[in-house]
């Protein structure tokens, strides 16, 4: 389960910036217990978080923050091998003094069966991972599991540090096989330490991103495969085809052919009879976009993972997205504690009449681009906004910011003035 992450000059986010899906005395019951404590009170997690924006304010590399994270995680020791010396890192590029600074990304976690928290993070300069640190909380107090700090061995001291005895693994050795541009955490996991493999896993399979449009291909067949795959399909295939049916879509169920791997979604005709359409060619784009979406969503609640998804509302129509946010909040729907995260421009999900507000006030965040370019992330609740106060309208005004700056009528009144331009030349 994520809990906190932190990250600072990567892309339009320039200063340090943290996202956290903890419980606040704002919320209304979605959050969920953690089992851990903070000053005498529990501490729980919430299930979900939207990030709300004008276009081009950073609700993208906000996820792209915890893409590039698992990516590092995942690949610095074989695909930043290929260019020995550089970190394929993206810092802030309006100010050529940024681009000095490191990067920084940090995440808290809760893990295993007894839900211990993790704190994991790196910082990255251009050529080399400049700082990385591990510590667990078990029982709540903190174990330094290693501290790296490359500006330590520069002035001719350990850059890693190891203290007490919470990390049981062969140090000497991995930081033998430890590459200045390589993250010592994928060095552990890829030599099988049991304590590192644990949070590399975490990075590896319960961080799943869903962007719009080109990755909806891969998406479809992904859900396809859970139709048609002999191991997979005893487990989703009924759901998916039940999701599909209640979705409105007029889908009825679907013929499925394993040994092709083909799929028709039958759809009713008359009172008695159904017609069965092919998938690709004879599909709606809706019915494509719902069904492309269901295998990453399954697969997240089954697994308890992280589900990022980047423009949610380009996806799907707002009744149905509001329907996937209450999947998530859900205990009975959603077991295993699966989180979803998600970036989009529909204000009706703050808080129309329709659609019953499905998000708490904690969850709702706000991107904001600045005059310099940059991007601020802050919560909605940094406004104080009531128990029942229309959010929806209150962030349509502007009273929350995270809206276009521009004026009523101002783009009609432009493409007059180019029009009128043109007639008098």
């Amino acid at each position: 389960m994520l809990l906190r992450f932190r990250l600072a000059n990567h892309r339009s986010i320039r200063e340090e910036h943290e996202l956290s899906l903890i419980g606040t005395e704002f919320n209304e019951g979605t959050a969920r217990k953690t089992g851990l404590s903070s000053k005498g009170r529990p501490v729980t997690a919430l299930p979900v978080a939207g990030v709300f924006g004008a276009n081009a304010s950073g609700k993208s590399n906000l996820l792209s923050g915890l893409r590039f994270m698992r990516s590092a995680v995942r690949d610095s020791v074989t695909e930043w091998a290929k260019d020995p010396g550089v970190v394929p890192r993206e810092p802030f590029k309006l100010d050529p003094r940024r681009r000095e600074d490191t990067s920084l990304f940090e995440t808290d976690l809760l893990l295993g069966a007894e839900s211990v928290r993790y704190t994991y993070g790196f910082e990255l300069s251009d050529d080399r991972v400049e700082a990385e640190w591990l510590h667990a909380y078990p029982q709540g107090k903190r174990q330094v599991w290693f501290d790296r700090d490359a500006a330590r061995a520069d002035e001719g001291g350990d850059e890693f540090v190891f203290r007490g005895t919470g990390f049981r693994g062969r140090s000497a050795d991995l930081v033998a096989f430890t590459r200045s541009n390589a993250l010592f955490l994928s060095v552990g996991a890829t030599l099988n330490d049991p304590q590192l493999s644990a949070i590399h896993r975490w990075f590896s399979d319960n961080l799943r991103l869903v962007t719009p449009g080109a990755d909806i291909a891969s998406r479809a067949r992904s859900t396809q495969h859970l139709l048609t795959d002999a191991k997979e399909s005893p487990k989703f295939a009924e759901d998916i085809i039940r999701m599909l049916s209640i979705a409105d879509l007029g889908v009825t169920g679907a013929d499925i052919d394993r040994e092709t791997k083909t799929i028709r979604l039958r759809h009713r005709a008359t009172a008695d009879s159904d017609v069965a359409l092919d998938f690709l060619c004879e599909e709606s784009l809706g019915t494509h976009a719902w069904f492309a979406f269901l295998g990453p969503l399954l697969k997240a609640l089954d697994a308890g993972a992280v589900l990022l998804v980047d423009e949610l509302d380009s996806s799907l129509h707002p009744t149905l997205a509001a329907e996937v946010v209450r999947i998530f909040q859900d205990r009975d729907a959603n077991p295993k504690g699966a989180q979803l995260i998600f970036t989009t421009h529909d204000a009706t999900l703050l808080g129309s009449p329709v659609l019953d507000r499905p998000l708490d006030r904690d969850q709702i965040w706000i991107t904001t681009k600045q005059p310099s370019g940059e991007t601020e992330l802050y919560p909605l609740i940094d406004a104080k906004p009531r128990p029942d106060e229309n959010l929806e309208r209150g962030y349509l005004r502007g009273r929350y910011g995270g809206i276009p700056r521009l004026a009523t009528g101002k783009l009609p009144r432009e493409r007059s003035r180019q029009l009128a331009a043109r007639r008098s030349q």
